[in-house]
């Protein structure tokens, strides 16, 4: 009970103590019918705050946005996307259109839908009912490559192979180099290709492997999807080549030919960006002036491993054992039975003996400078 609702009742009480025991004065009289007042007004105050208890505020709302396209729309929108492999939205939007102009009745609101209305129904149920793709997970026949580190036990025929890329500009991609050296004589081998997909690195793969002058055994990659696919698998399995790969935490299983990339394409063709369609030129250079030079006519170090008391493998580069690649081929035992069928030893001597060190390195700067003088215009 509130404090206004006690004085009342207190008031009330004592005008009647009043009325009953004495004579009844003016003043008295109109204080009770006070009191009266009051009391009727308390009574319908409480019945009208009983009433509000009892009813319920119900927001009025007004009509919302009429659907402008029916299901049926976005069903004949899901279809023509299928018809249309799933262009983009301007690419279908326009396709409406010229469907509505040709005299189709059903495109009639879709010809007019705005491109970024068109992506909101393909978000619809209805839509994705129509055209739900599911990815559901496939299982792996089988891996690709072998995690581990080649073991050529001193036979030439296992190559490092990896991926040079010449630069960008303008958020466009340059050419690829494919360098591939093998593990113990260091015979290289270098091709250019436009793109590193299937396309274009099989043929360059096969060129690759068929330049070297021995039997190819095993082929060593990093884990870049460019050589960890089925193509390039399949390619080595038709050969008989044993695929291995780079494995984790281990930076140095394919540090040789990492260190030619540096050594010898980033020093002979810089890190500048050529352009994609300079790559059969660009090839045409490497088969006919830096394969062989660098095979025939540039001397390299080859380590000598020592092994101390605890077990510790060590490499040494001594001077004496600096020699070119066909020379270290040369210097193993019964080299000529690597060799692949058809090629002969007395080939490889002539290659080798036809023009100087010095003669050979001119003939690759003059073919370099012309090179660069068609991809820049200018002298290298």
């Amino acid at each position: 009970m509130h404090l206004w609702q006690i004085i009342l009742n207190s008031g009330r009480k004592k005008v009647r103590d009043v009325s009953v025991n004495g004579s009844e004065s003016p003043f008295v009289h109109w204080l009770a019918v006070f009191y009266d007042l009051a009391g009727i007004i308390h009574k319908s105050c409480s019945k009208s705050d009983r009433l509000l208890g009892l009813l319920k505020r119900k927001q009025r709302t007004t009509k919302g946005f009429e659907t402008k396209y029916s299901k049926a729309d976005i069903r004949l929108l899901a279809e023509t996307d299928r018809l249309h492999n799933g262009l983009n939205g301007p690419a279908i939007k326009k396709i409406c259109e010229r469907a509505y102009q040709r005299g189709d009745g059903r495109y009639k609101r879709l010809a007019g839908i705005s491109v970024s209305h068109l992506y909101n129904l393909r978000q619809s149920k209805t839509y994705q009912t129509v055209r739900l793709h599911k990815n559901v997970t496939r299982p792996v026949n089988r891996a690709i490559g072998t995690r581990r580190k080649p073991r050529p036990n001193g036979q030439p025929g296992y190559i490092r192979i990896d991926t040079v890329h010449q630069g960008d500009k303008d958020k466009v991609k340059g050419l690829y180099h494919i360098n591939a050296v093998d593990e113990v004589t260091q015979f290289q081998v270098i091709c250019t290709v436009e793109r590193i997909n299937e396309h274009f690195l099989i043929p360059v793969l096969e060129e690759l492997l068929a330049t070297f002058p021995f039997k190819i055994q095993g082929f060593h990659s990093d884990n870049g999807s460019e050589y960890i696919n089925y193509p390039v698998a399949s390619l080595l399995d038709s050969r008989y080549i044993k695929f291995t790969k780079s494995r984790s935490r281990k930076t140095n299983d394919n540090a040789l030919v990492e260190s030619k990339n540096g050594a010898i394409i980033r020093k002979m063709l810089g890190y500048a960006h050529i352009p994609q369609h300079h790559a059969a030129e660009v090839n045409a250079f490497n088969k006919n002036y830096l394969t062989p030079y660098i095979n025939f006519h540039r001397p390299c170090f080859f380590p000598e491993t020592i092994t101390d008391e605890k077990g510790k493998e060590r490499k040494r580069y001594l001077y004496e054992n600096m020699m070119t690649p066909y020379e270290k081929l040369k210097s193993l035992p019964d080299w000529t039975q690597y060799l692949k069928k058809g090629t002969l030893p007395h080939a490889l001597e002539s290659k080798a003996e036809s023009m100087s060190d010095n003669e050979a390195a001119q003939q690759l700067q003059s073919a370099r400078e012309s090179l660069f003088q068609g991809i820049f215009k200018r002298k290298a």
